[in-house]
């Protein structure tokens, strides 16, 4: 019988040749989720024989993911900002780059914060649930999607947080899904931004992302520039609005919006100094 280092050594080299990025981090994720243990913990037993019963269903999913399946799917969930998501083939994965986002958009509501935030194009709900559990009550948190899927999705995350009845979940188009008349103290998007020539380009795991998630047209800001012209009848003066934007966009989407007469639009980097986000004010 193999040893669990063994084992991950093998596994490690079979992704590595099949092209996964970081092969001995997924491979050890494989292995603690088989094993129903903590990554770290698999250090502590590297000299542990495995039985059949433990390296069958450790095999399969080692072969899914040299299939390019992503880890989160086989995994069946996400820590986004130290809570569990359920992430699966009905929306777009969560990128470290959209926690960031709501970083920021926390920082700049407050913790106080008491008006309607909608989160346009919600996937998974990572944005709007996230805010919800930290901005409190008096947060009055909508979510909207096109996808009937993606919604059942963020349905399943909202009751697994104990959410459910603190949101709304709105299937339709945009900001045209919210009833007529209904107005935003902040509104939120990471919507499609790639452009339809870099869609072939994607990595593999990333191709397995629903497209709909994905495309924003020629120069990957048709959705964008849509939800830009709603926002005068839709944001209360003041308001915020805070975009998850594809590189080279940001600036464009910015100028767009000062000329729609906000009153500011900033340009904020990501980690890997980036631009990547707008936060601006009507």
């Amino acid at each position: 019988m193999k040893s669990v280092l063994e084992t991950i050594t093998a596994g490690t080299e079979y992704l590595a040749k099949h092209g996964v990025e970081d092969a001995r981090l997924n491979m050890e994720h494989l292995a603690a989720h088989v094993l129903e243990c903590k990554r770290i913990e698999l250090y502590m037993q590297f000299d542990r024989p495995l039985n059949e019963a433990e390296l069958v269903p450790l095999r399969e999913l080692v072969k899914r993911r040299g299939g390019r399946e992503p880890l989160q799917h086989i995994l069946g969930d996400i820590d986004f900002l130290g809570r569990i998501f359920v992430s699966d083939a009905r929306a777009l994965i969560p990128r470290p780059e959209t926690e960031h986002l709501v970083e920021l958009i926390r920082d700049d509501l407050g913790k106080t914060f008491a008006g309607r935030i909608c989160d346009v194009g919600c996937g998974s709900g990572v944005i709007g649930l996230s805010l919800a559990a930290e901005l409190g009550e008096d947060a009055e948190v909508t979510l909207v999607d096109v996808s009937p899927d993606a919604l059942a999705l963020t349905r399943e995350n909202a009751e697994s947080l104990e959410l459910a009845d603190r949101v709304r979940l709105v299937q339709g188009d945009l900001l045209d899904a919210v009833p007529q008349g209904e107005t935003f103290a902040a509104v939120l998007a990471n919507l499609p931004y790639i452009t339809t020539a870099e869609m072939a380009e994607l990595q593999a795991e990333v191709q397995r992302d629903p497209a709909l998630a994905l495309e924003g047209g020629a120069d990957g800001l048709d959705l964008v520039r849509r939800l830009l012209s709603q926002l005068p009848a839709r944001l209360e003066q003041g308001g915020l609005v805070a975009l998850e934007l594809g590189l080279g966009q940001p600036q464009v989407v910015a100028d767009l919006l000062l000329a729609q007469g906000f009153s500011k639009a900033d340009v904020i980097k990501d980690h890997t100094d980036r631009d990547r986000f707008v936060l601006a004010r009507l």
